[in-house]
């Protein structure tokens, strides 16, 4: 991944789409940070930071150490990726922060197109996240129902398809040879 300015890269979707594998995938072959938000969750559930929080206030916290990491790599001019579950306001959120820095943000949507397939995906995955908790396939129906689908502006890859053909997609995408389909 060659582009001429930084970016921030938000892999976005449901558990259990692809986004972490897709995000992952691109950090090793472009060397680019990817922020994980269950990682960093992971990392404060020992010292018992949740207890007692309710819901907008954990995606508050959720969400600000994701961009809190991405804020720091624009200001040394570097690109960062993002593995977290996002709505439009936090993609409208990254966007202006990435016009702070002279980047731009790119948002890539994980989606499975097949339910049994998602469902399996879900319900056989080993994330192995210190301090994490694996989710089931409740938990995906919920977050389903609790996100609205994105408006903005991305490219959807879908599970699906081969690992391969995503990220070839995903690298075209990126570099500026293909404009999001917006779906």
């Amino acid at each position: 991944m060659h582009v001429d300015r930084p970016q921030i890269i938000a892999f976005a979707g449901l558990p259990g789409t692809g986004k972490s594998t897709m995000a992952e995938a691109l950090a090793r072959a472009s060397r680019t940070p990817v922020f994980a938000g269950d990682w960093l969750m992971g990392a404060l559930k020992p010292y018992r930071v949740f207890d007692g929080m309710d819901e907008p206030t954990y995606l508050a916290l959720y969400n600000g150490l994701v961009e809190s990491l991405v804020a720091r790599q624009l200001l040394l001019g570097q690109s960062a990726i993002t593995d977290s579950v996002i709505d439009d306001a936090t993609a409208e959120r990254w966007g202006r922060l990435a016009a702070e820095h002279d980047a731009e943000l790119r948002v890539v949507e994980c989606v499975c197109s097949d339910v049994e397939l998602h469902r399996t995906r879900v319900e056989g995955r080993k994330r192995n996240i210190p301090n994490w908790h694996e989710i089931d396939w409740d938990h995906v129906q919920r977050m389903r129902a609790e996100f609205p689908p994105l408006t903005v502006d991305r490219l959807t890859v879908d599970a699906v398809e081969p690992i391969e053909s995503n990220l070839g997609k995903i690298h075209g995408f990126l570099a500026g040879a293909g404009r999001p389909a917006g779906t």
